[in-house]
């Protein structure tokens, strides 16, 4: 048997802000050891039996990230693929596409795994137990979906009516007193997100339930280019043809209409990981109910998350609230209505404020840039290029820029002239002229720059050559 875990990275994890965000979605956020959620959803697909490679469906702006976050873990040095989508089409096509995928690579007898990125699972060996259940049917021709037992009636999730492996009909997320009925039935699992098919049996679903979405997809692919090297291999798929792909789930376009579903109920520690109250549980609380991750004083205040991230926050007299504060964001938030978080994304977002999209710091194929301070018509940044990477030969047309070398050395082009700066030493930068920066050393380059003008936006860039796809 051939096994692909296939994981689905894409949404906002709009509950999560600030956080999450748009360019640092809910599965890069780092738990508090140190793993990203990433990070666990591919240790956990890749550890495997019979696996031959992990795949990912992500967007194709968060590849490099990505890609770091598997370097850090990936100790087996498992193979990976990505398919990268230009954008999210939700899951139908995002499996569709990778079904396809591992068709041509592997053939039609492979089993895929569908993992989604941003879930925890505590149990791995009973994970992996399930796991092989599943793929004992999905080898039969079944589409196989993971139940977890109900701890409690939570109205957040769907639900699965099933007897035995028999599906008998899914429920979407219920009121409260459908799902105390539902749980003290005990005929109903959590609908966790996660499947396993044969991909020959997934393909005649789509076929026969919609085939719409396995016609656009697979013409979509056709249109789109694939690379290789390195031992990883890119799907990147077409703008233009995949915005034909309807935009459906896999449980309204095959699931809820296959008569071949099947599911195993497991007990596996599973979580979606859906609001900061989930994350706050993650944590022993202290004698006062409060769980603190970094630097906080509470003071006769009682069952209470902080997270803190760099600045000492002080918490006084106050109850079952959540603090998130961020080095440019701060939510203050009722416990209870942890879910509503999502609503100040939405606003941020609609507003156009840049607190939805981006972080202080903002990671790039080659590093990493981080806003010390602005102003009007200025804006300080520092720069880290890691070695052996080159930012783009560019130019901007409303902002001179001034460099200064704080760490490493640093390889320049500034308009006609080809540069080697070391530590201390600066170079100033017209608007208008090409330039690049590339660090040609074996430690990482620190560099701050110093930006003026009239426009200071992210967008006023002009890319020439690029070693990473993006001119």
């Amino acid at each position: 048997m051939k096994l692909v875990p296939t994981i689905l990275c894409g949404g906002a994890g709009s509950r999560l802000w600030p956080v999450s965000r748009e360019t640092h979605p809910k599965p890069f956020i780092r738990l508090a050891d140190g793993e990203s959620l990433l990070q666990k959803a591919f240790v956990r697909g890749a550890t495997l039996d019979n696996v031959v490679e992990v795949m990912t469906v992500t967007n194709r702006e968060l590849f490099f990230k990505t890609e770091d976050e598997y370097r850090e873990v990936n100790n087996s040095k498992r193979a990976t693929s990505f398919v990268l989508e230009p954008f999210g089409r939700n899951t139908a096509p995002a499996i569709a596409a990778a079904a396809l995928q591992v068709q041509k690579i592997h053939g039609d007898d492979a089993i895929m795994l569908v993992l989604a990125a941003d879930h925890l699972i505590a149990d791995q060996k009973a994970f992996a137990l399930a796991v092989t259940d599943a793929a004992r049917l999905a080898q039969s021709g079944k589409l196989v979906t993971f139940g977890i037992q109900p701890e409690a009636p939570e109205t957040g999730y769907g639900y699965i009516e099933a007897k035995g492996s028999q599906v008998l009909r899914f429920v979407e997320k219920p009121t409260l007193e459908k799902a105390k009925a539902y749980v003290e039935s005990g005929h109903y699992l959590w609908n966790s997100g996660m499947f396993c098919f044969s991909i020959a049996a997934m393909l005649r679903a789509m076929e026969q339930y919609c085939p719409d979405v396995l016609t656009t997809t697979r013409a979509c692919m056709e249109k789109s280019r694939f690379a290789e090297g390195r031992g990883v291999t890119q799907l990147d798929l077409d703008s233009e043809s995949f915005l034909l792909a309807p935009d459906i789930s896999i449980d309204y376009a095959v699931m809820e209409k296959s008569d071949r579903i099947a599911v195993v109920a497991c007990n596996i520690g599973w979580s979606d990981i859906g609001s900061w109250s989930a994350i706050g549980d993650l944590k022993a609380p202290d004698a006062d109910g409060n769980r603190v991750q970094g630097d906080a004083l509470m003071h006769e205040s009682t069952d209470c998350y902080v997270q803190s991230n760099g600045r000492m926050v002080g918490v006084v007299g106050v109850h079952d609230l959540i603090i998130i504060d961020t080095p440019d964001a701060l939510l203050v938030a009722d416990r209870k209505r942890a879910q509503d978080v999502k609503y100040i994304y939405a606003s941020l977002k609609a507003m156009g404020h840049e607190s939805y999209k981006l972080h202080r710091t903002v990671h790039r194929p080659w590093g990493t840039y981080t806003v010390l301070e602005e102003g009007k018509q200025f804006k300080i940044k520092r720069i880290e290029v890691k070695p052996g990477a080159s930012l783009s030969l560019q130019m901007h047309h409303h902002r001179s820029e001034h460099w200064i070398v704080v760490n490493g050395m640093a390889k320049v082009v500034n308009g006609e002239q080809d540069l080697l700066l070391a530590t201390n030493e600066s170079t100033y930068i017209p608007a208008g002229h090409r330039h690049r920066l590339e660090n040609p050393g074996v430690i990482d380059l620190v560099m701050i720059e110093v930006q003026s003008g009239e426009y200071l936006g992210e967008d006023d860039i002009v890319r020439f050559q690029d070693n990473y796809g993006r001119a």
